[in-house]
């Protein structure tokens, strides 16, 4: 079968050969429709993931819209290495998969899917701890997981969502999207900390979903640092969810003490599969339904080494169909 095969770590992809997936008891065979090219996959390939199989040559793609044998097109993914989903066919658990809603896009879903469930999980858990979600903070809103964070945010009752990040243009996408309020970041750490204060207004976030860590993390506890001997009354649970700024943040032992504050993390392995799956159907049905818009850029998979280059310019998600 044809398929993108990446031959040795941080090597980008070729269109090429690779063996069909050898049938296995309790998986299914299913012909890709439609495929993201997330983060997660570039960072999978290239072995800087925690998940990383390490081995190569290997395909990359952690989820798909296939069809399978008898028609259907369903949601799925959890191929097992050195298999991924860009490719012609693709070997996934058979009871690991959901039919789309007729009439659904399925590059919609395949742009959605990954990144809109990083921020759709932590909302639910925490919509269910609290009366309101009242402020959200999305750090990295200008990435796609970041705009879908903040229409995620608004459809689950968020009185007010406040943007972050360093595009000027994408800030104001996010606008467009349900952000109140933003704040660019530039790198410089207290001008990025003074900009976070005042987008938030003096709102202490119920939630705080960080796409960056790093610097901009740092500024981040430095916005929402408080004084005083007085007893918090904010409770702010703050989730990390990706590291594009960086691996490590340090976190000030004052906003520790100061603050209730709880920072947890939300990623594969720490999150539940039951859960995600529970969660599946109803953000399926938000796709499907326009309630959540999902910008996506098609490629073929013949192309698949161009689109790898340019995977995270543009702000929309690359996803590989057949061709």
């Amino acid at each position: 079968m044809k398929a993108a095969v990446v031959n040795n770590p941080g090597g980008t992809p070729e269109y090429a050969d690779f063996a069909d997936p050898a049938p296995i008891d309790g998986r299914e065979l299913v012909q890709l429709v439609a495929s993201g090219i997330h983060p997660i996959v570039r960072s999978l390939a290239a072995g800087r993931h925690y998940g990383s199989a390490g081995v190569w040559p290997m395909i990359p793609g952690v989820d798909a819209v296939a069809r399978t044998s008898n028609g259907e097109l369903v949601y799925t993914g959890y191929p097992t290495p050195p298999y991924g989903t860009l490719a012609e066919r693709i070997s996934v658990p058979g009871g690991m998969r959901l039919q789309l809603p007729a009439g659904t896009d399925p590059v919609r879903v395949a742009a959605g899917l990954n990144p809109g469930l990083s921020s759709w999980l932590p909302l639910t858990v925490r919509a269910r701890e609290v009366s309101g979600l009242g402020t959200v903070l999305v750090l990295g809103a200008t990435g796609m997981a970041g705009l879908l964070a903040v229409q995620n945010a608004r459809v689950l009752g968020a009185d007010r969502v406040v943007a972050a990040g360093r595009s000027e243009a994408r800030l104001a996408r996010a606008a467009d999207c349900g952000a109140a309020a933003t704040a660019r970041l530039t790198g410089d750490g207290d001008a990025d900390a003074e900009a976070l204060t005042a987008a938030l207004d003096g709102a202490s976030p119920s939630l705080v979903l960080d796409y960056v860590w790093g610097p901009p993390a740092e500024s981040a506890f430095r916005a929402l640092g408080r004084r005083g001997l007085s007893e918090d009354a904010a409770d702010i649970a703050y989730v990390q969810i990706g590291a594009m700024a960086g691996p490590e943040a340090a976190v000030p032992s004052s906003l520790l003490r100061s603050r209730r504050i709880r920072i947890t993390g939300s990623g594969a392995g720490s999150a539940s599969t039951a859960e995600i799956m529970r969660q599946l159907p109803a953000y399926i049905q938000h796709i499907a339904d326009g309630v959540i818009t999902v910008p996506a850029r098609v490629v073929p998979l013949s192309q698949v080494a161009a689109a790898w280059t340019t995977a995270h310019e543009g702000g929309d998600r690359v996803v590989v169909v057949p061709g």
